[in-house]
């Protein structure tokens, strides 16, 4: 008989490890533990969703076919707990699924509101599938809402609500937005687009508490004693690991489950990956937490070829990369590109990478040429990491780049001259990279 693996999740990690699995051993047992009644879905989708433009339905990347073939027997339940000794997740209702070895990819979920009011009708995120729908619901009686939070997943509200006709006001805690990863030029290019879109921006604005009316959301406080009216509240102020099955296992835990360059956990039958997972590099002690699918695939696959082949793969060579859109403007985040300022948050945002805040003695060089925005951080003879705004041409050899960790010490001086013709200049050395390693 084959061997019998079990993954506690049905998100981007667990589905990448199933086709991976499968691929390495045709004759594995595979089951998968969908907590979630939606099963297998694309949460970067639901931003698009929300906005009108892609239906529910597109949201799906596996058919029943795609499943079938894969060979992989999903139970719709939640897991209660893992008991290790004998080697079996239990389910909510007592029953017992064995395993040989266990993928933990529970994800991540949004941290709660904590002012007075947060308990009202009316107070929403978007965090899952039903999150999405529930927004699109309220969006059709609602005539203004207030949007809480500094990352991807508050842009991504704002947009879908304004293309829905509501009024939004965006509280911004500080002077610009998403200050610990993008440069204050960057930042205004995004707020500038969401003012262009008719978004209300309030700087220096933190939310004290939520006004009641008939147990509904009527309004807000502002810390300065501001009443703004609205119908709803939007919360996305990060995310944490949901790491309490692993915990209450024994298994050992820091933010996430933590887990070696192989994303074995201390036992060497359970493994994690995406969002739950907290990877810490042998060599530096240094942990991480990535709340990106495709670092999530990329964890899934990993571990699963682990799983099969102990110590055969290990994770952390590619830099972290998410291609989004905020205000209107395509984006790519590769690799180190922040300052770490602004790190008031209890978790980190979803769509967001904590490798990205270590830049540390990294130069930066940022220009604007014509529709394309581009900032690199060059550090000890590399590209530590690149953000792209606007026109993408760049965004390719970048990430080929960092990846490769090619040396571009020969033009570091010249994509440091002011006014220099960044894009040119990088365009040109990637060709003459690419031809080199052919």
């Amino acid at each position: 008989m084959g061997r019998r693996y079990l993954l506690i999740g049905t998100g981007a990690a667990a589905m990448a490890a199933a086709e991976t699995i499968r691929d390495l051993d045709t004759e594995a047992a595979i089951v998968a533990i969908a907590g979630e009644a939606s099963g297998y879905y694309s949460r970067p989708g639901l931003a698009y969703y929300l906005a009108k433009e892609v239906p529910e339905k597109g949201l799906f990347p596996f058919s029943a076919a795609d499943i079938a073939r894969l060979d992989v027997s999903v139970v719709h339940a939640s897991a209660a707990g893992i008991d290790r000794a004998r080697h079996a997740v239990v389910l909510e209702d007592g029953t017992e699924l064995p395993y040989d070895r266990l993928l933990i990819a529970t994800g991540s979920s949004a941290i709660p509101l904590r002012v007075p009011g947060a308990e009202l009708d009316g107070v929403v995120k978007l965090d899952d599938m039903d999150d999405a729908r529930d927004l699109i619901r309220r969006s059709r009686r609602a005539k203004s809402a207030v949007v809480v939070g500094g990352g991807v997943t508050a842009l991504e509200i704002v947009e879908g609500l304004r293309e829905r006709g509501v009024h939004v006001h965006y509280l911004m805690r500080k002077d610009r937005y998403w200050s610990n990863v993008l440069s204050e030029a960057e930042s205004h290019i995004v707020e500038r687009g969401l003012q262009s879109r008719g978004v209300e921006i309030h700087y220096f604005t933190e939310l004290a508490a939520i006004v009641a009316r008939e147990g509904s959301v009527s309004a807000i406080q502002t810390g300065d004693g501001t009443l703004i009216p609205c119908d709803m509240v939007a919360v996305a102020i990060g995310v944490l690991p949901r790491k309490e099955l692993a915990e209450k296992a024994g298994i050992t835990c820091g933010r996430g489950v933590l887990v070696d360059q192989f994303l074995c956990s201390s036992d060497p039958d359970i493994f994690a990956a995406g969002d739950v997972a907290e990877v810490c590099e042998d060599s530096t002690d240094r942990r991480t937490v990535e709340v990106l699918w495709s670092s999530a695939v990329a964890k899934g696959r990993v571990a699963a070829h682990n799983m099969v082949e102990a110590s055969s793969r290990s994770y952390g060579d590619a830099a972290p990369l998410n291609v989004t859109r905020l205000a209107g403007s395509k984006i790519t985040i590769i690799g180190t590109v922040g300052n770490g300022a602004d790190s008031d948050l209890e978790g980190i945002a979803r769509g967001d990478s904590e490798t990205w805040r270590e830049l540390g003695d990294a130069v930066t060089v940022e220009s604007q040429d014509g529709v394309a925005h581009v900032r690199l951080a060059l550090r000890t003879g590399t590209i530590a990491g690149a953000v792209v705004m606007g026109d993408q041409t760049l965004s390719f050899p970048l990430q080929e780049l960092i990846s490769g960790r090619a040396d571009v010490r020969d033009v570091g001086a010249q994509l440091q001259v002011p006014g220099a013709p960044v894009a040119d200049i990088v365009h040109a050395f990637w060709r003459e990279w690419v031809t080199q390693r052919a």
